[in-house]
């Protein structure tokens, strides 16, 4: 399935993976409402083809040079007569876009080459993996033109932590790839010209795991991250374990371990770490 729009592509392969793609080179894929709104549609079908498991992995990227180059020069010329109840709107929608694509129920990774600034450090922040190549910078530039990287601070704070959001986001320094990756908000670094190829990995790592249980993993943790210490959080761990037990693709998994065998999910993929015939180790 390919669902094309002027701003950004939303392609699905066979595999169910889902490739959206920021796709406005010209301007560096700066964004502006228009491009919002598309990624918005898209994220909602993304959403219900995940719970469908129609969809087993979204992989973000973007056309170009750099991955974005944060606001559209043209958009922030527009919001400078804007109302604060017009302001409000267009912050909501990009509320919006980043609640659903961290809360998408699927993994998602993060393809970042060249330089992410403002709103797209908050993408990176929602994605479960990112990988970025050498040259990759991050910045939030908002202060330096009086303004807040406000409504992705909960994303990327909790990616890169309170005191390291608090020096980048008041300085407004550029982040180099490396210094990202030390802080947690890039997960591997790779060469230019191996970036494809490492995202292919990864994505042939993740097909290799249960849908179900990359579904259940991937909500648990997110509770575990808002109340990690309670006794419902606790229950909730063990609810997800013995449920995924009796569960068909738990006693599939399960099965396939003992016989030595691929699991169902597994047929006709060939990952690149065929471990389901090994011992786990300690």
């Amino acid at each position: 399935m390919t669902d094309t729009t002027s701003l950004a592509k939303l392609r699905i392969d066979p595999r169910g993976v889902a490739w959206l793609t920021l796709d406005k080179p010209d301007v560096h894929n700066a964004f502006d409402d228009a491009l919002i709104d598309e990624l918005n549609v898209h994220l909602d079908q993304l959403h219900d083809a995940a719970e469908r498991d129609e969809v087993r992995i979204v992989v973000l990227g973007s056309q170009g040079k750099h991955f974005s180059a944060g606001a559209d020069l043209n958009w922030m010329k527009r919001m400078v007569d804007y109302s604060v109840d017009a302001n409000l709107a267009d912050s909501r929608q990009l509320s919006r876009l980043m609640q659903r694509l961290d809360s998408l129920p699927c993994p998602t990774l993060c393809r970042v080459q060249g330089a992410a600034y403002g709103g797209a450090v908050g993408l990176a922040a929602c994605c479960d993996l990112v990988i970025a190549s050498e040259a990759a910078r991050f910045c939030l530039s908002e202060v330096k033109i009086g303004l807040s990287p406000a409504v992705i601070s909960p994303y990327v704070q909790r990616a890169i932590g309170e005191r390291q959001m608090r020096r980048f986001a008041l300085t407004a320094e550029v982040m180099d790839v490396t210094t990202a990756q030390v802080l947690g908000l890039v997960h591997e670094v790779t060469d230019k010209h191996e970036l494809d190829e490492r995202v292919a990995v990864y994505v042939d790592t993740l097909l290799a795991a249960s849908p179900q249980a990359s579904r259940a993993t991937k909500a648990l943790l997110a509770e575990v991250a808002r109340e990690p210490d309670s006794d419902a959080t606790r229950e909730r761990c063990c609810r997800t374990i013995s449920e995924l037990r009796v569960s068909d693709e738990g006693q599939e998994g399960l099965a396939a371990f003992f016989d030595k065998r691929a699991p169902a999910w597994r047929r006709g993929h060939a990952s690149a770490d065929d471990s389901h015939d090994k011992e786990p180790r300690s």
